[in-house]
């Protein structure tokens, strides 16, 4: 069986080089032209492990052809971006993978996107393409964690959306090939509610662990402490609070939802609230700063990871940049809106160090690397919006340690 993968990113390339491995004749597509260059020279980058070694293999394997443009197939799976664009969701890249293939589609070829929709859009796209094919189509959304992709494409459970029963069963016959995970089979319209149903719930829990935050630095509480406590609970699970949501899911996708509905009340607060802390965060910033200079540590979205989507780094700099000098050093992101700096050129002088990625480089800094850092910096400040440093290591060194959520020292 033939498949064209369209979309060659963080989940296009693995679920290729997957099938391929798994004996599927596969061509893989991006329109990137130096994205399909990289590849194919196995020179592009990456954080996720062994991904190079499996790219590496379903390309020596014969199975897995990198192209810039699509050809016939059995399966073609649309794994392209769904953007944001004023507070709606971007499906150009859809509609422009949905034309590409449309020369090379036959009857009774089978269409699954993978990409993150508002409820209803699978069931538009079989509409206008049932016109004139006698096409198969499902919807099965991704459901991975960066930096741990390869493993979970095959340990998670999938839900499968058909627009009818057989489409659902033809890509659950796909999917069986790699997912070792259960695979649970309902309507297109189900499987796109969710998955922003699932990346919803984090961003509601994230907010409200925000909110605490904000609350316990007004009642002088600390926050971290308080949801460790809480968290001694059978029943409870409080997320982590921080300077703001980023990545191309939980930033994005409820705003997909919020399009098609009235009633997302909660929802839309939350991601207000989540929206908000780059500004809060950037104000605490000038609150504590004694002087021009502004050291960041991490810039991706997440820690140890290179993605920068959406970085809530990007939005506080944004805030700060016309009043202070700010260099950023990240050890994970291969590139960044602003300049990144090795470590001993971006803490040269600094006023105050603010950690905005919980990176285990920052929460591993010993002893040692404490002190020349304390040795380079003007004033000896920071601030940890994640709760990963070692307080206690950085207090020895003459660091006055503040963190979001803190107690008021």
């Amino acid at each position: 069986m033939k498949v064209c993968v369209i979309g060659l990113g963080y989940i296009g390339l693995p679920t290729a080089s997957i099938l391929a491995i798994n004996g599927f004749e596969v061509v893989g597509v991006d329109i990137n032209k130096n994205r399909v260059e990289e590849i194919k020279n196995l020179t592009f980058k990456t954080t996720e492990k062994d991904l190079l070694t499996l790219v590496r293999g379903a390309i020596n394997s014969g199975n897995l052809k990198i192209k810039n443009t699509p050809e016939k197939a059995d399966v073609f799976i649309i794994c392209v971006p769904t953007p944001i664009k004023n507070n709606r969701c971007d499906l150009s890249y859809i509609n422009s993978a949905i034309d590409s293939i449309k020369p090379y589609l036959e009857d009774g070829n089978l269409i699954i996107i993978e990409s993150t929709v508002p409820p209803g859009t699978s069931e538009e796209i079989y509409n206008k393409l049932s016109k004139y094919k006698n096409i198969y189509l499902s919807y099965c959304p991704e459901r991975v964690l960066p930096g741990n992709i390869l493993k979970e494409l095959v340990d998670n459970d999938r839900v499968i959306g058909g627009i009818n029963k057989e489409s659902a069963e033809r890509a659950k016959k796909i999917y069986d090939s790699f997912v070792k995970g259960k695979i649970y089979l309902t309507d297109c319209k189900t499987a796109e509610m969710v998955k922003l149903m699932e990346n919803i719930y984090r961003d509601v829990n994230i907010a409200l662990a925000n909110e605490f935050a904000k609350i316990s630095e007004e009642l002088d509480i600390d926050v971290w402490e308080a949801i460790e406590l809480s968290n001694k609970h059978p029943r409870v699970n409080i997320l982590r609070p921080g300077p703001g949501v980023g990545g191309h899911c939980i930033s994005i996708d409820p705003w997909f939802l919020i399009e098609k509905s009235k009633e997302a009340k909660l929802i839309r607060t939350a991601r207000e609230i989540n929206d908000s802390m780059p500004n809060y965060v950037a104000n605490k910033i000038k609150q504590l700063t004694k002087g021009k200079n502004i050291t960041i540590f991490g810039v991706t979205y997440k820690g140890d990871v290179d993605d920068v989507r959406e970085s809530p780094a990007e939005k506080i700099i944004s805030f700060l940049k016309e009043e202070f000098n700010i260099k950023c050093y990240d050890p994970y992101a291969k590139e960044f809106k602003y300049p990144l700096y090795p470590i001993d050129e971006a803490v040269e002088d600094s006023d105050l160090i603010v950690v905005l990625a919980d990176h285990k480089i920052f929460r591993d800094l010993d002893e040692k690397d404490i002190k020349k850092i304390s040795e380079k910096v003007r004033n000896r400040v920071i601030y940890d919006t994640k709760n990963i440093i070692t307080k206690e290591r950085w207090e020895k060194f003459g660091f006055k340690v503040y963190k979001l959520g803190g107690k008021n020292d």
